[in-house]
This record gives structure tokens, sequence and C-alpha cells, in this order.
């Protein structure tokens, strides 16, 4: 759980500080050589209808964008980041339990043994490769990297979950 903890507070805080406006952009936009329908095209492809990114654009360009770049200007809301007790905890008992659900799939589908140990793994493998894939796309950082990184600590926190078992005495596969 530790571990699942890091990778969550490190991948939100990556997420936070890719989608913090950097203070420079004020200095740069009025020198950059782009007109209205390029910089339109900029905002439809984050999301924005195609009347807003038109109106957006025009008020960046013409210098009435009502973006503030103060010293506090980047900093996120201090809701919007922390979020409710309730919130987090839904949350995460969603994701934990969808997480959950993935190394006990082969037990559910009457597979026994090492072979249930061996499919369990690569289907965890899969998905802490690929959560760590897409927070790596989300951050603007190497998805290779975020992947291998999840992996790692999920591999490695298994493994010390199981040398703790045997510690302990508990029985292994």
């Amino acid at each position: 759980m530790g571990a699942g903890e890091y990778v969550s507070v490190q991948s939100q805080r990556e997420l936070l500080e890719a989608s913090t406006a950097d203070p420079q952009m004020r200095n740069a936009l009025p020198h950059l050589d782009i007109d209205a329908n390029e910089l339109a095209l900029l905002y439809r492809s984050r999301g924005m209808s195609p009347d807003d990114a038109q109106a957006h654009a025009a008020e960046v360009l013409n210098g009435n964008s009502g973006l503030e770049f103060e010293a506090g200007a980047s900093e996120p809301d201090q809701h919007e980041a922390v979020g409710t007790g309730l919130g987090a905890a839904m949350s995460s008992f969603c994701f934990f339990a969808s997480g959950a659900i993935i190394p006990v799939l082969p037990y559910l589908f009457w597979m026994e043994g090492i072979a249930a140990v061996i499919v369990s793994a690569g289907l965890v493998g899969v998905a802490l490769l690929g959560t760590g894939a897409i927070v790596g796309l989300l951050s603007g950082a190497s998805p290779v990297k975020r992947g291998l990184r999840q992996l790692m600590i999920g591999f490695g926190a298994a493994a010390a979950t199981y040398l703790l078992g045997l510690l302990l005495g508990t029985g292994a596969v």
C-alpha cells in the first residue's frame, strides 16, 4: 500500500507540474509568429469548442487574455489540489479495488499453481506499464521511463511482501 501511495502522490505531483502555466509565456507570446487560426487550432486540440477557441485566440493575440502571471498565479488552487476526504476515500477504494482484481483474474478462471502465478504476474506487469505510460504521456515525460518506474515499484513491493510472508512462515505458491 505504501508503494501505491508513493506512485499515486508522485504521479499527481508530476501531472500538476505539467499543467502549471509557465510564467515566461507572457514574455514570449507577443514575439511568436502565429495568427489566430493556428492558436485557435491549438485550443481546439486541447478540448475547447471551435467558437470558444476562436474567441480565446483573438483575446490572447489582442493582449486581453486576462491571464495573470504574478508570483502566486501559477500556484494550484488548494481546494482543487487537495480535494475532499470522502472523494479521496471513494476514489482510492475504486482504484485499489480495480487494481486488486487484476492479479486474481487467473484464479477466477480456475487456473492453479505456477501457471496462474505467471499469468497473474504478466497481467499485473502490463497494467503497471500501461498506467505508468499514461501518466508519462499526460505529464509530458517519457512514457517508457514512467512505465518502467511503475513496474519496478510494483514488482518490488510484491517481492518485499512475498519475502516478508516467507519470513513469517506463511505458505508459498
